[in-house]
This record gives C-alpha cells, sequence and structure tokens, in this order.
C-alpha cells in the first residue's frame, strides 16, 4: 500500500489554543515550536500551555504531536553533542519530556551544525556530532515502553548544511527530514525573487552568489537526494509568510519587480494580513511566476513574495511526482483564514 502523504504544522505553543477541530482533521503532524537545548537537557518554562495537547488530540486521535527543539539562534547544541555523556543526557532528557506531555517525538531544528551565523556556538566537530546525537536520541527512544516514538529534523535548504553533517548517515534514524524551502531570498538581499519557489528561474547575480535563481525546492530535494536522504524520507517546506522588499528600483515595467533592485528584503506579512490588507487591496497586484511556481504581490514600490493557494497546490502535485512523503509549513498562526491548510488538504487528496 502506498504511504499516505503527510501534512506537517509547525505552531508555537501559544497558538496551540487556536486549533480548530479542522484543522486538527486536517493534519498528521504538529511540531509545536520551541524548547531548548540548555545545559545538555531539553528547557521549556510554558509548561501551561500544553494543557491544548490533551483537547487537539481529542478532535483527531490519528494526528501526531512532536516538540520542536531549536530554532533561529537557539545554541546548546555544540556542546551538549560534544561529548558521550552531554548527548546521553539530552537524549534522556528528550525521551523524559515526551512521557511527561504525552507526546509522540522530537523534532530537532538545529540551525545550524558547524555554523555560527545566529551567534551560537559551533564547531568542525558538529558534523559527526550531529549524527551521533540523532542515533542516541533514537536508541533512547526505540528501548523505551513507549512504541513507535518519531524523530526528525528541520534542515536548511541549501549546500552549506549537507556539507556540515553525514546526512546519508542521519537518515537511518529519522522518520523524516523537513527541508526549510522557504527564506532563499528575502533574508537581507537587495535583489526581489521568491522566497520558497517550486522551480529555479532567470534571475540577476545577488550577494548570495551568481546562481541566485537556482535555489529552489526542486533542487533542494536534488541535493539532498543525492547526499543520501531517501526520497520518502523527504518532507519541504512552505510558507504561511512572506518576504518583503521595500523601494523597489524598475527600469522596466514588465518585470513587475521581480528580480528588481531594493532595500534589503526582510520578513513580511503572514498570509491573514496580506488576504485582509494587501492582495487586490491598497494597489497591489497579484501576479503568478508560472516558471518557478511563485506567488507574489507588488504596488510599483513594494515587492512581496508569498506562498498562495495555487502554489501550495502545486507543491502538493510536486510531492507526488516525487514520491515525496509530505509537506509541512511555517508557522500555523500566520493564517488565520484557514484557506492555505484547506488549499494544502485539497492538493494532498
Amino acid at each position: 500500500m502506498k504511504k499516505k502523504n503527510i501534512i506537517a504544522a509547525y505552531a508555537v505553543y501559544s497558538e496551540l489554543k487556536n486549533i480548530t477541530k479542522e484543522d486538527a482533521l486536517s493534519l498528521d503532524v504538529i511540531n509545536i515550536a520551541f524548547c531548548h537545548c540548555v545545559n545538555a537537557e531539553i528547557s521549556f518554562k510554558h509548561e501551561s500551555e500544553l494543557s491544548h495537547i490533551k483537547r487537539i488530540k481529542e478532535l483527531n486521535p490519528e494526528i501526531k504531536i512532536l516538540f520542536s527543539v531549536g530554532g533561529w539562534g537557539s545554541g546548546g547544541f555544540s556542546p551538549m553533542a560534544a561529548s558521550a555523556e552531554g548527548r546521553r543526557r539530552f537524549a534522556e532528557s528528550c525521551l523524559e519530556f515526551v512521557k511527561k506531555h504525552s507526546l509522540d517525538g522530537i523534532d530537532i531544528d538545529w540551525e545550524y551544525p558547524g555554523i555560527d551565523w545566529a551567534g551560537i556556538e559551533a564547531s568542525s566537530d558538529d558534523k559527526v556530532n550531529f549524527t551521533l546525537v540523532l542515533k542516541e536520541i533514537r536508541r533512547a527512544f526505540d528501548h523505551s515502553n513507549i512504541p513507535n516514538l518519531m524523530l526528525t529534523i528541520a534542515v536548511g535548504n541549501d549546500q552549506y548544511f549537507i556539507d556540515n553533517t553525514e546526512m546519508d548517515k542521519v537518515s537511518n534514524y529519522l522518520d523524516y527530514v523537513s527541508i526549510m524551502t522557504y527564506d532563499m531570498r528575502g533574508c537581507g538581499d537587495r535583489i526581489t525573487g521568491h522566497h520558497t519557489n517550486i522551480y529555479s528561474y532567470d534571475a540577476p547575480p545577488s550577494p548570495r552568489g551568481k546562481n541566485n535563481g537556482l535555489r529552489s525546492v526542486e533542487h533542494s530535494v536534488e541535493i539532498f537526494s543525492k547526499a543520501g536522504v531517501p526520497i520518502s524520507k523527504i518532507v519541504i517546506g512552505a510558507a504561511f509568510y512572506s518576504r518583503m522588499w521595500k523601494n523597489v528600483q524598475r527600469s522596466d515595467n514588465s518585470t513587475n519587480g521581480l528580480g528588481s533592485f531594493a532595500d534589503p528584503g526582510n520578513y513580511g506579512p503572514g498570509f491573514g494580513e496580506l488576504d485582509a490588507c494587501y492582495i487586490g487591496k491598497n494597489g497591489f497586484l497579484s501576479f503568478y511566476d508560472e516558471k518557478a511556481e511563485g506567488a507574489y504581490l507588488f504596488d510599483g514600490l513594494t515587492f512581496i513574495s508569498y506562498d498562495n493557494e495555487r502554489s501550495l497546490k502545486q507543491k502538493c502535485a510536486f510531492v507526488k511526482q516525487m514520491g515525496l512523503l509530505g509537506i509541512m509549513y511555517w508557522e500555523h498562526s500566520c493564517d488565520g483564514t484557514g484557506k492555505l491548510l484547506a488549499a494544502l488538504k485539497e492538493g494532498m487528496s
């Protein structure tokens, strides 16, 4: 029997109270964001928010709820993973946390092994130690009295993550790998572009490199597959938020702002706000790039890249075509309309 494609949501802990019955029945996995690794143990200071786990599981007894450890700027991983004792303590802490809160597993979001971009500790030894810590968590889960505990990871979308890890070995200990196929452009870039496009497209060079248009969902899947991650264990990412560039400079009106020089890109509104105030409103026109499979908005000065219902259905088609496991998205509270989750549900049906 063909394995079911999954839809997984990242939801900040404060969002759990807003998960509806329709949400719960549309989702296969919820990753609660975030707890942290502190002194080789899980640290979380908002446990009262977790009372909603029981309610969500009553709404959908089949749903899996994991806790995600880490996130951007969350350190503690490198020192923990550097010793056998640290890895053992962390694995035991993960298991105890799962037991305490009736979770179905743990998602590790180490951003990033071997790289100190967010000001976290990093070491060249992280490459091997990343494998060892996941192996230790898998061992602890498998030797517990709780069957089928899940272990997943979220990974960066480009070669930098592969170069600093052993993805072929890592995959053996994981239920799946979620590739964060968003923020591919817009993180300070001064050239407007798609931040969560499925396919590569022609784009001008940017400070990130000459092949600015290469980064895409398809490219990420290809390089992680070549690095040893089974296709059947790959989950791609969708964005319920946007990336925005202001003061766009353009010499050709036909570009509609795409590929133009602008102020550095940064976070834009969530889809709920886009739907209420931007899409077809306040001078913003909607565009869709059929080559890249990416939606965007432009009002002559401000460019916004985002996922809409059309791009999400295309991502679902891509998942099925490639034999991938599914789609995850960041982050549930960004769309109060429910339109994007409905599009994913329809696309996966």
